[in-house]
């Protein structure tokens, strides 16, 4: 288990070995210096044990304080485990298939750590305060708060400078993100929703740039523009939610602009095999989105892709066009309310966004065409699997419905999402799943 995992214990409270029955369990195993995390399932009854490591069936024995268990896949493949449990903890060592050879064995240690009971059937409202902040979304981070579907999480971010709502500065730039937020009972294959229930300015400033990125630029606007690039300082009204640039003259003396508070960041960690990614990056676990759509009132939709989920959260802005054309959007720090649902067993290409009037999928690529694929093949995806299309009505109702707008130009990745109105999908019958209703 890496080091930073051990940061949890405090959220974890010593149990006596009987409380283990069906208990759930997050397993770190370190293969070759990558860890791979699964979800384990344990129903003990005496010394024997029954359960399930991800999808597989377990049986073992339990005695005294070491747990002995044996997994086995649905090809035959068995891995072993056999470690210690003290409390809410648990490590030892494995023998599994090796990876480059299924008929050869490798030993491997692991450490497990015990998801807390539920304190509450009913969904809590959990405040949470956060202490530092992650400048890249990945697995091995340790959960700053354990959550399960249906709650809420009221928390503050940073600014994209770790700038909090006093001005003082927390956390090194570059889109720093509270969390991760561990969901229980999420594992990969799932779909996590995430509502946005609240988003409110807490300082009266926001700091963005004069300019405009590099793909928009001509030749001409790259001359016309090389000295730009200067920081500007907005006021923000919260009274009257509107917006203006601080010390504005000629021109712009009075121009102001209604506010429309947004998260750039938003994701779940990625999956087993992919290093951290920067918070400045994105992929089909979400990221720096820089998504205009991701607002107050609408859900967004992650695969899950690591038990737990583990969502991040951040990167607060005042406003923002379309594509973050100036290179930052009005970049200030936000309060926060968030409320997370678990759609099992649903899984989902892209990152999807709900309104109540649309529904949008979000392409994430190295190009404009890359991201425009991606975003396509996710609404495509949506219709099917909500809307009881195949591929062939699929295609006709976004022939004539689907509209594209440019989410982000300004990070590494180009950001496209499709959108249908919900008005237009009214007279199609619902299938399984629960996005897009």
């Amino acid at each position: 288990m890496p080091t930073s995992w051990k940061l949890l214990s405090p959220l974890l409270l010593a149990l006596p070995l009987n409380a283990l029955a069906a208990d759930q369990w997050i397993v770190a195993t370190d293969l070759w210096g990558n860890t791979n995390y699964q979800t384990l399932t344990l129903d003990i009854q005496g010394k024997q044990v029954a359960g399930t490591l991800d999808s597989a069936p377990v049986t073992g024995v339990l005695t005294g304080k070491q747990l002995q268990f044996t997994a086995t896949e649905s090809d035959g493949q068995v891995y072993h485990f056999d470690g210690r449990i003290d409390d809410a903890r648990m490590q030892g060592r494995s023998d599994q298939p090796d990876t480059n050879n299924r008929s050869a064995r490798a030993a491997h240690a692991f450490s497990a750590w015990r998801v807390p009971s539920r304190a509450a059937a009913a969904p809590r409202l959990h405040t949470f305060t956060p202490t530092d902040y992650s400048n890249t979304f990945n697995a091995d981070r340790a959960p700053v708060l354990v959550i399960w579907p249906g709650d809420s999480v009221q928390t503050r971010t940073l600014d994209s400078g770790g700038v909090d709502e006093k001005g003082i500065t927390r956390a090194l730039f570059g889109n720093p993100q509270v969390g991760p937020f561990f969901v229980a009972g999420a594992e990969p294959g799932d779909t996590l929703a995430i509502t946005i229930n609240s988003l409110k300015l807490n300082r009266d400033y926001a700091d963005s740039l004069d300019g405009i990125v590099g793909r928009l630029k001509t030749p001409r606007i790259a001359t016309e523009t090389s000295a730009l690039g200067n920081p500007v300082r907005w006021e923000l009204d919260r009274v009257r939610g509107m917006a203006r640039p601080q010390g504005a003259s000629g021109a712009l003396n009075n121009f102001e602009i209604p506010v429309k508070p947004m998260l750039g960041g938003l994701a779940v960690a990625p999956g087993f095999g992919y290093p951290p990614f920067s918070t400045g990056d994105t992929s089909d676990f979400g990221g720096n989105m820089d998504f205009n759509a991701v607002v107050q009132g609408n859900t967004v939709y992650l695969q899950v892709q690591q038990p737990g989920a583990l969502l991040y959260l951040g990167d607060g802005h005042a406003l923002q066009g379309d594509g973050e054309t100036s290179q930052w959007a009005l970049e200030t720090s936000l309060d926060v309310v968030v409320q997370v649902e678990l759609i099992k067993k649903h899984s989902i290409a892209t990152p999807r966004v709900e309104s109540p009037t649309q529904i949008m999928t979000l392409g994430q690529g190295g190009s404009s065409d890359d991201a425009l694929r991606l975003a396509t093949s996710g609404m495509l995806q949506w219709l099917r699997q909500s809307y009881d299309l195949d591929m062939s009505q699929a295609t006709q109702v976004m022939g004539v419905a689907v509209q594209y707008s440019v989410a982000n130009l300004a990070g590494r990745s180009v950001g496209v999402a499709a959108k249908i109105d919900k008005s237009v999908l009214k007279g199609l019958p619902a299938a399984a799943g629960k996005t897009g209703k």
